[in-house]
């Protein structure tokens, strides 16, 4: 298997994105004394910037390969709402957003100093979209569905992807569409007839509502969530353990991470379930395009904040591999 080979043939591919979009802000200082009036230090912010977050950043991740990403989502009707559009024009991601007059739109700041993060202030609103913000969201996604064969959901708890939203989606959808979905613990009892759910271990965890900490009880945890949520399909990252993917019909099989050092987390699970998609996309099956996923994964957490990784940066990753690394763990 050349996966160098498998990663150039996702450029061009074509993925719809739809989830909750956030801005990222990062404020970044020196730390020189601690404040006299409480025992804190004080950060003197010498830069800022924005990044696209959520869904944001899981167009980001397929842009940066080489695809074509589709983002629809809803922000509000201020300034970082239209910078969340102009970031995503900068980066040739096709941005469909609708803006509400009374949502504010998703802001996460980041307070860094020499690389650590000191606090994190969030904006948002969780309530469910009203009918006239769902109306116009589903009509968005309506006239564009027929245009691609996969659709990444990317739930964070904001609202867009509801109870309402995926009984709606199931109807429209067509047997063609490959459905991705990145799953949020509270709408666990909504998720159904997938081709395949990313969920990590606390997800999946808390999903079921059981512990899952041995490999024996992530296989049975794992089988339990292909059956009752009706998948195709089912990857469970594992942080530092790496993944693993359930394919019925098929087996489970372990990827262990390729992680060399690890900053931060964030955004990892963005980039698994972008690179999938991508992959299948492309026309590559859901191992190849898992292990493709697992390696961008490996190079993210080397950075800071929630960033993508080029189409050079991947190909150059796994030019060094002698062989592909994987393990099946059992039937299924």
């Amino acid at each position: 298997m050349n996966l160098a080979f498998s990663a150039s043939s996702l450029i061009g591919s074509r993925v719809l994105i739809i989830g909750d979009v956030m801005l990222d802000q990062y404020q970044r200082g020196v730390v020189e004394r601690i404040s006299p009036e409480a025992p804190v230090p004080i950060v003197k912010i010498v830069e800022q910037d924005f990044k696209v977050g959520g869904a944001g950043n899981v167009a980001q991740n397929i842009a940066l390969l080489g695809g074509k990403a589709t983002l629809m989502g809803i922000c509000g009707q201020d300034t970082y709402g239209e910078n969340l559009q102009h970031i995503c024009a900068e980066m040739k991601i096709d941005c469909s957003l609708v803006f509400s007059p009374s949502r504010e739109t998703t802001l996460k700041s980041r307070i860094m100093a020499a690389h650590q993060q000191m606090l994190r202030v969030d904006r948002e609103s969780n309530a469910p979209l009203d009918a006239a913000e769902r109306k116009a969201l589903c009509q968005m996604v309506e006239s564009r569905l027929d245009d691609f064969d996969v659709v990444i959901l990317s739930d964070y708890g904001k609202g867009v992807i509801s109870q309402e939203f995926l009984e709606w989606f199931r109807e429209r959808k067509k047997g063609n569409h490959k459905i991705l979905l990145d799953p949020k613990t509270c709408n666990f009892p909504f998720y159904s007839g997938l081709y395949c759910m990313t969920p990590n271990m606390k997800e999946a965890s808390e999903g079921l509502d059981i512990s899952i900490t041995t490999k024996e009880e992530i296989i049975q945890a794992g089988k339990r969530l292909v059956q009752e949520r009706n998948l195709g399909a089912l990857v469970i990252t594992l942080g530092a353990e790496g993944m693993a993917i359930f394919l019925p019909g098929t087996g489970v099989y372990h990827l262990s991470t390729t992680a060399q050092k690890v900053f931060d987390v964030t955004g990892a699970g963005d980039t698994v379930i972008a690179v999938i998609g991508l992959g299948i996309a492309s026309g590559l099956d859901l191992l190849t395009s898992s292990i493709l996923a697992n390696c961008s994964a490996g190079l993210v957490v080397g950075q800071v904040g929630a960033v993508g990784i080029s189409q050079e940066e991947l190909t150059a990753a796994l030019g060094v591999w002698s062989a592909v690394q994987y393990e099946q763990w059992d039937t299924m």
